[in-house]
This record gives structure tokens, C-alpha cells and sequence, in this order.
């Protein structure tokens, strides 16, 4: 049986169903500021080829997200027909301090895309794709999902070289986020597969960039999340698709075996896809399992070669997929989640970067310290390694190393399950990053983390002079997703 197709092996993404309240140009005006302007005087919003929802039934689905645990109410919603509808409400905005913040699947679990009183821009209408075959390319706006890219780039033999492991989610949130998967030991993450980007600066400018053209605002919004401009568009390098995958879930008693292993193939690169879980034992205790794939086309790979060497216990547990089937293998778990109820319950994530020397220690005592009832009856607990110089983001922040691992706890908070409280779970997390921190470790920050203004600063190290000067020139009037918290100076 393939153990990543099981409910508890899965990432979440919650779809967001949307209404549409039509209004014209003056009923625009009177709605928003009836809702009550923080700026005396409003003149009347632009002319739009899309609308704005003012609502409070529409606007509901956009005060909460996949965490259900923050809850901002905006006091409206753009629905873009275009992208001109974005740069004209950004510039907006921008001189009445109303705050924005750009959203696409609502996949994040901290109010990380929420804005109480300001703008939500919803990125999903964005959804165009063109496959450019002979470059090699994909060009996506930033409401596209990765299944319906990875559709487009099958058609033509090609395939985006990175996913994360659901793909039900945007292409604008993953990369102002990083995008972090089981190729990421070969491509790196999915921010650094991008040869350029459409971006609505904070004071309503459209522009095109890349590593040659305007450079910084390029580098500050992969992995940026959404603070200098919000991603309207990306083309993507695209690499040939293999027909088809051969998985292995190897077994090992304790977290440094896992490790060791996982160093070993990651070093020698003996696999297309490489992760890793640690699953819970009947009557206590926990599982560690490395997962491993192999692409092919013909002819099936030799498994000895692939996995002889590697210690594990009893017999390893292999399936063939077809690579559309593998790349796409949680929905089934999602569809069973979303049967019993558990997709909609609280998710307080927990998600670090930790430096290879710190992290057999590090997941030894953390899992010591974990039940099912600290992560959920459906939680999924990750641990992999990823080189470090295949990140090649600034702003995705790894500790120093030739590997870091990622060490994940996605918890889910079901109150008839017996799972702890999201809070206390939120309040586990703080303590497991301080932990992580002190060791040298960072977060992946897609979870339910609270950061104060200094922990920002330390987790973009080296990089935090570069960040806050392409905020202060990007978005001069700060308005540009605060509900990550990053430039307040309150404590989140």
C-alpha cells in the first residue's frame, strides 16, 4: 500500500467559493465608504473592468483561511477583470493608507492573507496559461492553479520541475511563499524555476522583471510573501515529463537512521523526488519512513541498485504511477478529509528549516515530546533534506550548511478527535520555533507561528537590510499584506 496516498499523508488547501456583487461606479463609492473610510475625504474608486464585493456574505470566505484560527474582516474584495484593475486599486490605496492584500487559495493558516478594514485583491480570475513548447516555458497568471499547469504542460510533453506535495493551489501563493517539494534536491524550490514576473507595485506600477530586469523587486518578491508588489504573472521553465514514477517507502526504527539514509541519497542524487514522514505506531511511539521516487519512461528502474544499500526495516513498499497520478497522488486523501469533516477543522502548522548538525537532535527530542493528540488524528509529520545551494531565493531564509532539513508538523485541531486545542497547539509551536531558532534554525513560513518584529529580523539574518529597502521602495505607503506582520514594530 502507498503510504502517501493514506488521510494522514497530505498537505491541505481549502477552495474558496466565491458570489459577486455587481455595483456600478457610484454604488462602488457610496459601499465603500459607507463601510467607513480610514481616509477623510475618499474620492471615488477607479472605473473597473471587474467589481467589488461589499457584501458581508461575500466577504465572509475572505476574513478566514485554511488555519480557521485569524479571523479579519476587509471591508471590501476586488475581483480583477484585469490586471489594469489591480495597479488601479493598488494606486488607490496606496496615498490613503488602506491596507491590501493579495489572496489567492487561501491556503495559509495564520491570517497571513487576511486585512481587517482594507482591500482584499482576489488573484483566482487571473488564470491564464500559454505553453511556449519550443522555449521550453510556461507563462501563468497568478491565480492559476499547478494541476491545471501541470494539465497544459503534459499536453506538450513537459512538466514544471518542482511541485509541493497538493497542487491545488496558486501559482502567485507558492512562489511569494518558495514552494518547497520532493524535487526541491534537484531544481531547488518552485520560486527558483521562474525566468520572470508581472508585478503591481505598492504604488499601482506594472512591471516586468527578472534576475537582469529591475532585478530587486524580482529577487524581493519570490519568496517575498506579497510584501513589494503582488505577482500577477510568471513564466516558468519547464523540463520534459517522464511517463512514469516508481515510489518506495523505506522504514527505519529511529529519526538519526532516517537521517543517515536520506544524506546518502540526497548527496549521491540517486532519486527524481525525495521526501520523508514520521508516522505514529499503534500503542505509542513513532514510525520514520523515507520516501523516495524514480522517474521513468520505459523501462522500470533496477530497485536494488536504488535501494539495497540503505538499512531499512522489513520490506519495502513500492508502487508505480503513472507521473500525472504520482504528482497528483494526495486527492484522494483530501477527499476522504473533506468527507469527514477534518479539511474544514483548525490547522495550526508548524514548518522549520533546521541546520543539518541540530537536526537529529533537534526531531529526537521533538517527537519525544509529541502524541497524536499534539498533532491531530490527521496530522502529518515531514522530515527531509534539501541541499542548500539549490535555494537560490534570497528571502527564502535556510540555515548555513550544505543541507537543511525541513521539519514539518501539520497539525489538525478536530475537536472529536481528541486533539489538543488550536491555541495550545499554536502556543507548542511558538515554543518549537524558539527551539529551532536558538539552534540556528528558521521557519518555512506558510504556518501558525506568532513572530514578533525581532524574530523577523533574525530570520532574514543577512538579508534583512536588503528586504526593508525594497519595501520602503516598493511599497512607499506600507500597505502591502500586513498581516504577516514583518515591518510592525507591534509584536504579533
Amino acid at each position: 500500500m502507498d503510504m502517501r496516498a493514506q488521510p494522514s499523508r497530505r498537505s491541505f488547501v481549502r477552495a474558496v467559493s466565491l458570489g459577486a456583487l455587481v455595483v456600478g461606479f457610484d454604488g462602488a463609492t457610496r459601499a465603500w465608504a459607507a463601510a467607513g473610510s480610514p481616509a477623510a475625504g475618499l474620492d471615488r474608486v477607479p472605473t473597473l473592468d471587474g467589481r467589488l464585493l461589499f457584501d458581508p456574505a461575500e466577504l465572509a470566505p475572505f476574513e478566514d483561511d485554511f488555519g480557521h484560527i485569524i479571523h479579519r474582516t476587509p471591508r471590501a474584495v476586488l475581483e480583477p477583470g484585469s490586471v489594469r484593475d489591480i495597479a488601479e486599486m493598488v494606486e488607490f490605496c496606496g496615498p490613503r493608507r488602506i491596507p491590501v492584500a493579495p489572496r489567492g487559495q487561501g491556503h495559509q493558516t495564520f491570517g497571513q492573507a487576511q486585512v481587517d478594514g482594507g482591500l482584499v485583491i482576489d488573484l483566482t480570475p487571473l488564470n491564464a496559461i500559454t505553453v511556449d513548447p519550443v522555449a521550453g516555458t510556461v507563462s501563468a497568471g497568478a491565480g492559476a492553479l499547478w494541476h491545471a499547469v501541470l494539465n497544459a504542460a503534459l499536453a506538450q510533453g513537459l512538466t514544471p520541475p518542482v511541485f509541493t506535495d497538493y497542487i491545488e493551489l496558486s501559482i502567485g501563493g507558492t512562489l511569494s511563499a518558495g514552494g518547497i517539494g520532493g524535487a526541491t534536491q534537484h531544481h531547488g524550490a518552485q520560486v527558483d524555476t521562474v525566468i520572470d514576473l508581472d508585478i503591481v507595485t505598492g504604488t499601482g506600477d506594472l512591471r516586468t522583471c527578472s534576475a537582469t530586469q529591475d532585478p530587486d523587486l524580482f529577487h524581493a518578491a519570490l519568496a517575498g510573501l506579497g510584501q513589494v508588489g503582488v505577482i500577477t504573472r510568471a513564466t516558468i521553465q519547464l523540463v520534459p515529463a517522464p511517463t512514469s514514477v516508481r515510489q518506495y517507502n523505506l522504514t527505519y526504527p529511529t529519526a538519526d537512521a532516517l537521517t543517515a539514509a536520506q544524506r546518502k541519497v540526497v548527496l549521491d542524487g540517486r532519486f527524481d523526488w525525495l521526501e520523508g514522514a514520521v508516522n505514529p505506531v499503534t500503542g505509542g511511539g513513532w514510525q520514520y519512513v523515507l520516501e523516495g521516487a524514480k522517474y521513468y519512461d520505459a523501462t522500470p528502474p533496477d530497485d536494488n541498485a536504488l535501494i539495497g544499500d540503505l538499512a531499512f526495516q522489513g520490506p519495502p513498499q513500492i508502487q508505480d504511477f503513472a507521473y500525472a497520478d504520482f504528482i497528483n497522488v494526495l486527492a484522494p486523501a483530501v477527499a476522504f478529509l473533506q468527507s469527514t469533516g477534518e479539511w474544514y477543522d483548525p490547522h495550526p502548522w508548524l514548518n522549520l528549516f533546521l541546520p543539518d548538525a541540530a537536526t537529529d537532535g533537534y526531531v529526537t527530542t521533538a517527537m519525544a515530546g509529541l502524541t497524536t493528540a499534539d498533532i491531530g488524528a490527521s496530522g502529518v509529520v515531514l522530515l527531509y533534506p534539501v541541499p542548500t545551494a539549490k535555494l537560490t531565493a534570497p528571502l527564502l531564509r535556510v540555515p548555513d550548511g550544505e543541507l537543511t532539513f525541513l521539519f514539518a508538523v501539520l497539525r489538525t485541531a478536530a475537536p472529536d478527535t481528541g486533539a489538543l486545542p488550536a491555541a495550545t497547539m499554536v502556543a507548542d509551536n511558538r515554543t518549537m520555533f524558539l527551539q529551532a531558532q536558538s539552534v540556528g534554525g528558521t521557519q518555512y513560513p506558510v504556518g501558525s507561528i506568532p513572530m514578533t518584529h525581532a524574530d523577523w529580523r533574525i530570520q532574514y539574518g543577512a538579508q534583512w537590510p536588503f528586504f526593508a529597502s525594497a519595501k520602503e521602495r516598493f511599497d512607499p505607503y506600507g500597505i502591502l499584506t500586513p498581516g504577516q506582520g514583518i515591518f510592525s514594530e507591534n509584536d504579533q
